[in-house]
């Protein structure tokens, strides 16, 4: 089972995504079991509410699935939480020795976009890189776990995203900031598709990522340094987790940080995958001009 959210932007219904009983794929309307996709709905046991709805033949199919927009399978979420250099190889790239404890900033939640909405590079951009990273939706509230166990049985499912960034702001220069780096409009693409925790194993998963046709990543989930039970519980001392927040694990390396490849420029496309949760696709356009400043308030 697979869930998404259809439709224009701010008006997306709720799908289904599974085979029939030909084995044939289908996108069914789920709009009777629910209006989004989001925490409260998580929280209230909505994925069992949907498995056991499509069970039931309850969820008539969308006719018209394949011309509608595919939006973020979640709803704005309340937080998008990530971290940083959770795999060896990409923390090497950057210049940095491996993390011994998780390495964790945010995003903005207005930049999650759909995994096939145009994407901006930012008008004073110059080095505008892609990520893609494993996705954890929380299907609980979590503070303080004492467990792993208590950790993993907080993950609600899985999605694709990039985790796109701009490297001048966030790292060098007069006054590199990763919020910065990490803020910028619509740089949270996710999608396809949500898929729930207990359909896919977060634990060997392919991770890729094109530009152009051309390969960058390509790795596993089995590399990250810290998996998705440890980060959970670590995230859980330090904040409070909430159904529906977006936790990104890290991405492999094969970034263009790396010095091996040219950054995003105007009318690239970018395409990043993982097994089993589908694959993303942005044409990239450089947005409307600004002005740099020397001072700010």
């Amino acid at each position: 089972m697979k869930i998404a959210r259809l439709g224009e932007q701010g008006r997306e219904i709720p799908v289904v995504i599974a085979a029939d009983s030909t084995g044939t794929e289908q996108s069914y309307d789920a709009s009777s079991v629910t209006s989004t996709i989001d925490g409260p709905f998580l929280a209230n046991k909505g994925l069992a509410a949907l498995r056991e709805a499509l069970d039931k033949g309850a969820l008539p199919v969308l006719e018209n699935a394949a011309a509608l927009r595919i939006g973020s399978p979640i709803a704005r979420p309340n937080s998008v939480i990530c971290i940083g250099m959770n795999y060896a190889a990409h923390a090497a790239e950057s210049g940095a020795l491996p993390p011994t404890i998780p390495v964790v900033f945010l995003k903005p939640n207005n930049t999650v976009a759909g995994p096939f909405d145009a994407s901006p590079i930012p008008p004073l951009s110059a080095k505008y890189d892609w990520e893609v990273e494993l996705g954890i939706v929380v299907g609980s509230e979590v503070s303080y776990l004492s467990t792993l166990k208590e950790a993993a049985a907080a993950v609600a499912g899985y999605v694709v995203a990039n985790d796109l960034s701009e490297r001048e702001y966030q790292l060098p220069g007069a006054a590199g900031q990763w919020t910065k780096g990490k803020s910028l409009p619509k740089s949270t693409p996710l999608g396809p598709w949500l898929v729930p925790a207990a359909d896919i194993d977060a634990n060997n998963l392919q991770l890729r990522s094109w530009v152009n046709g051309e390969p960058r990543q390509d790795s596993n989930t089995a590399d990250l340094i810290f998996d998705v039970p440890t980060i959970i519980h670590h995230l859980s001392q330090y904040m409070v987790l909430e159904p529906g927040d977006v936790i990104l694990t890290g991405t492999p390396e094969g970034v263009a940080l790396s010095g091996r490849f040219p950054y995003i420029q105007d009318g690239d496309v970018v395409e990043v995958e993982i097994a089993g949760l589908g694959r993303q696709r942005q044409e990239f356009f450089r947005a409307g001009t600004a002005t740099s400043t020397s001072q700010e308030a």
